[in-house]
C-alpha cells in the first residue's frame, strides 16, 4: 500500500477541524447525558457487568461510527478515538476503556491503521490506571477551565508537597496526544491517524483542543449527576415535608376521639369499649401504612373505620352515604386525606344539630380530573366564617398545605356552606391511577 500523506489543509480549515470535532464531542456527551441508565451509570460508582456493557456500547458505537466516516469520508473531525478511550477509562474502569479503544479503533484496523489498535486500547488503560490512582471526585471537578486556575494547582501542589490531581489529569491527556503525534509523525498517518498541524503553535491548539475535549464531557455529565442529586434531595424534602403534615393528622385524630371515648367511659361503659377496639384497629392499620398515597378504594376503606366509631358514638342519630363513582376507586390520593373533612363535618355539623345527619361521600371524574366531596345536612357557616374551618385547627388546614405541596396549583379545595342546610368540602386533583410512593 502506497504511503498516505496528509491532507494539506490551511490554517482556518485546520481551526475548523478543531472546533468540529469540540462540538461534536460535547453533542455526544449531551445525548448520552439525556438517557436514563446512561445517567445512573454516571451516577453510581458501584457498577455490575451489564451497566459496564451499557457504558461501552453506548460510548463505543459512536465512536466507532465517527472512525468510520473518518475511513470512508476523510471527515477528520469525527475521529475521537483518543478522547473517547481515555474517558472511558477514566470513568468506568481500565477494561471498559479498554474495550471502548478496542472499539473506536477496529473501523482504522480494517483501513489497515496497524498502531491504531494498540493506541486506543493504551489510551482505556491509561485512564483505568489514573482512575485507580485518583479521588474521585478529582475525576469529576475536572474542567475545561482548568487553564485559568492553572497557577493555583501549580502553587497549592508545591505548598501542599502533594499530587495535585487537576494537574495530574492535565499532564496525562496532554502527553498522549503528544504520545499520539510522535508515533503519527514516526509510522505515518497511514499507520496512524493524527492532525499534523502546519507550524509548532497549531500543535500546541491541539493538545489544547483534545484536553478540552476530554474535560467537556466530564463537566456536562458531572452537571447531570448534580442536577440528579438535587432532584433527589428536593424529592426526599418532600417527603419528609408530607410525612410531618401526616403526623399532625394522627394525633389530632386520637386526640379528638380519646375525648369522646372518655365522655362514654361513665355513662356507656360497654360502648366506650367497642370504641376503644375500634380505634385499636385503626391505629394497627395507620401502622403498618408506610405509603404517602393510595388509591381512593383504600383511603374509603379507612374512613369506613372511621366512621365505625363515629356511628357508635352518635348512634341512628348519624347515617353515612357513599356516591362512589366506580371508576374513580383506583384512582391515587393523598392518603388520610378524607378523614379531616369527614371529622370536620361531624364536629362542625352535628354537634350543634338537633336531630339526625347525613354524611354524603361523592367521587367522579371528570376532564382527566378526580373531583371528590364531603357533604353533610348540618348547621353550615355564616358566610363571613366559611374561611375561618380553612385557616384555623389542625384538619383542614392540614389538608389544604399537604394538597398545596404534593399539587402545587394542580388542585382545588373549595368549602361551600348554607347556614341550616349544610357544608360541602369539595377536593378536585390530577387524576393518577398508578400508586405512588414517597418514602423519606
Amino acid at each position: 500500500m502506497p504511503p498516505v500523506e496528509l491532507r494539506s489543509l490551511t490554517t482556518e480549515q485546520f481551526l475548523l477541524t478543531l472546533l468540529v470535532r469540540l462540538a461534536a464531542i460535547a453533542v455526544l456527551a449531551t445525548m448520552l447525558a439525556r438517557f436514563h441508565r446512561f445517567r445512573r451509570i454516571l451516577i453510581f460508582e458501584r457498577r455490575g457487568w451489564v451497566d459496564r456493557l451499557v457504558f461501552t456500547l453506548s460510548l463505543g458505537m459512536p465512536l466507532m461510527a465517527g472512525v468510520t466516516s473518518r475511513v470512508i469520508l476523510k471527515y477528520d473531525a469525527a475521529d475521537l478515538t483518543l478522547e473517547g478511550a481515555f474517558l472511558a477509562g477514566l470513568l468506568a474502569g481500565p477494561y471498559t476503556g479498554a474495550l471502548v479503544g478496542l472499539l473506536a479503533a477496529t473501523p482504522a484496523l480494517i483501513a489497515n491503521e496497524f498502531i491504531a489498535l494498540p493506541f486506543a486500547v493504551g489510551c482505556g488503560f491509561a485512564g483505568g490506571g489514573l482512575r485507580e490512582v485518583c479521588p474521585k471526585e478529582a475525576i469529576w471537578q475536572f474542567t475545561p477551565f482548568v487553564f485559568i486556575d492553572l497557577r493555583k494547582h501549580l502553587w497549592k501542589m508545591l505548598r501542599n508537597f502533594e499530587p495535585n490531581w487537576q494537574l495530574v489529569l492535565l499532564l496525562a491527556t496532554v502527553a498522549l496526544e503528544l504520545v499520539r503525534q510522535a508515533l503519527g509523525a514516526r509510522f505515518g498517518v497511514e499507520r496512524l491517524f493524527y492532525l499534523g498541524s502546519p507550524s509548532p503553535w497549531m500543535t500546541l491548539v491541539v493538545v489544547l483542543v483534545t484536553v478540552v475535549a476530554v474535560a467537556t464531557p466530564i463537566k456536562i455529565w458531572n452537571s447531570a449527576r448534580i442536577e440528579h442529586r438535587l432532584q433527589e434531595q428536593a424529592q426526599l424534602l418532600l417527603a419528609a415535608r408530607i410525612e410531618t403534615l401526616k403526623s399532625q393528622i394522627n394525633p389530632h385524630f386520637l386526640f379528638n376521639t380519646l375525648t369522646s371515648i372518655s365522655s362514654l367511659i361513665r355513662s356507656q361503659p360497654d360502648t366506650a369499649r367497642t370504641l376503644i377496639l375500634k380505634l385499636s384497629a385503626l391505629l394497627r392499620r395507620l401502622l403498618r401504612s408506610h405509603q404517602h398515597f393510595v388509591t381512593l378504594r383504600e383511603e374509603l376503606e379507612s374512613i369506613d373505620e372511621y366512621l365505625d366509631i363515629e356511628v357508635i358514638r352518635f348512634g341512628p342519630k348519624l347515617r353515612v352515604r357513599k356516591e362512589i363513582s366506580p371508576d374513580t376507586l383506583d384512582v391515587v390520593v393523598p392518603s388520610m386525606i378524607l378523614q379531616p373533612l369527614v371529622e370536620n363535618s361531624i364536629k362542625h355539623g352535628f354537634a350543634r344539630k338537633v336531630g339526625p345527619g347525613v354524611i354524603t361521600l361523592r367521587s367522579h371524574r371528570e376532564n382527566g380530573r378526580a373531583i371528590i366531596e364531603v357533604e353533610d345536612d348540618g348547621m353550615g357557616f355564616m358566610l363571613d366564617r366559611l374561611d375561618q374551618p380553612m385557616s384555623s385547627g389542625i384538619g383542614l388546614a392540614n389538608v389544604r398545605e399537604r394538597l398545596t405541596v404534593i399539587y402545587g396549583d394542580q388542585y382545588q379545595l373549595k368549602l361551600t356552606s348554607e347556614p341550616g342546610r349544610g357544608t360541602s368540602a369539595r377536593i378536585e386533583v390530577p387524576e393518577l391511577t398508578a400508586v405512588q410512593q414517597i418514602t423519606a
